[in-house]
């Protein structure tokens, strides 16, 4: 296990530094700089900034330079949060993200995989029908909106929750529905697919004629046998979820990385950008090799190489 772990961290390198390169490339393509702004300031004044920033410099160097740096662990100063590095952001601002992120990762599980699992043992029912529904509706209605009708329904009509802020558990129910609702109908359409195709299964007729209870059957063979889809699923889903959403954390008021990361892409703060960019990147290879961690422990058959 461990030999593994070497391993997926050695293979992670190159990624995390092709994903550098092309996040750097990407940003110095684009017209404008991050200090280009509707008032006009004197040239001696942009060539100082420019100066003290390396983007005076052509755009190899800045890159050797960055990398440089980043390989020292270091993520240079923002742009724009003047005298803040944006190490000191993302710490500041990651945990609350991440809090987020797994609240609702807690919503994709306990909504859509019950409701997969009722949905396929009913099928055809009339609340097969409405599992589906649902799902559908859950994919298909953007965050921000089930996020807007969730504060009107529960905070402005009910008072049951809290509007806005991040300042208690009470204010987190209604961000993390609003951000886990759209994938937990997609995990429930999807465990409904793997389920049904696991009760088709011989050893599930055999267990029957066995004699084992339906719930027996359902959480020790069923459930068991579904899961690999759901797990390959979380890995990349869970990365995405607990560095934050933009949308969900603008709505709720959330001082969270998400806010950060679109503010640094609309004032184009370079070294913010890149720092958030790059621990999206770790996020996904751990999450990547969690998930084939979670598969050798499921199933003993799996070779971790």
């Amino acid at each position: 296990m461990l030999r593994f772990i070497f391993r997926r961290i050695l293979s992670g390198i190159p990624v995390l530094v092709t994903v550098a390169t092309l996040t750097f490339l990407i940003m110095h393509w684009v017209p404008g700089g991050p200090f280009d702004t509707e008032k006009i300031l004197p040239a001696e004044i942009i060539a100082n900034i420019e100066a003290k920033y390396h983007l005076d410099k052509p755009v190899p160097l800045q890159y050797l330079l960055y990398m440089k740096q980043l390989f020292q662990g270091d993520l240079g100063p923002s742009y724009k949060y003047l005298g803040r590095d944006v190490s000191d952001i993302i710490l500041d601002t990651f945990p609350v993200s991440f809090v987020l992120g797994l609240c609702a990762v807690l919503v994709v599980l306990g909504l859509g995989v019950p409701a997969g699992m009722i949905s396929a043992y009913w099928q055809k029912s009339l609340l097969d029908r409405s599992v589906l529904l649902i799902a559908a509706l859950g994919i298909s209605v953007p965050s921000f909106v089930l996020g807007a009708i969730s504060v009107w329904i529960f905070s402005h009509h009910l008072h049951w929750l809290p509007p806005a802020l991040w300042e208690g558990p009470r204010h987190m129910i209604l961000p993390a529905f609003a951000l886990g609702a759209g994938f937990a109908g997609y995990v429930a359409r999807l465990t409904r697919t793997t389920v049904l195709g696991v009760l088709s299964s011989d050893y599930i007729r055999t267990a029957r004629a066995k004699g084992l209870t339906e719930p027996m059957i359902m959480f020790k063979h069923v459930l068991i046998n579904s899961i690999y889809p759901i797990v390959s699923v979380m890995g990349p889903l869970t990365a995405g979820l607990v560095t934050g959403s933009f949308v969900i954390e603008f709505i709720f008021s959330i001082p969270g990385m998400g806010r950060f990361f679109i503010t640094a892409v609309t004032n184009r703060d370079y070294p913010l950008i890149m720092g958030v960019t790059l621990v999206y990147a770790v996020l996904i290879v751990i999450a990547n090799m969690v998930v084939d961690m979670i598969y050798g422990w499921l199933d003993p058959r799996v070779t971790l190489k």
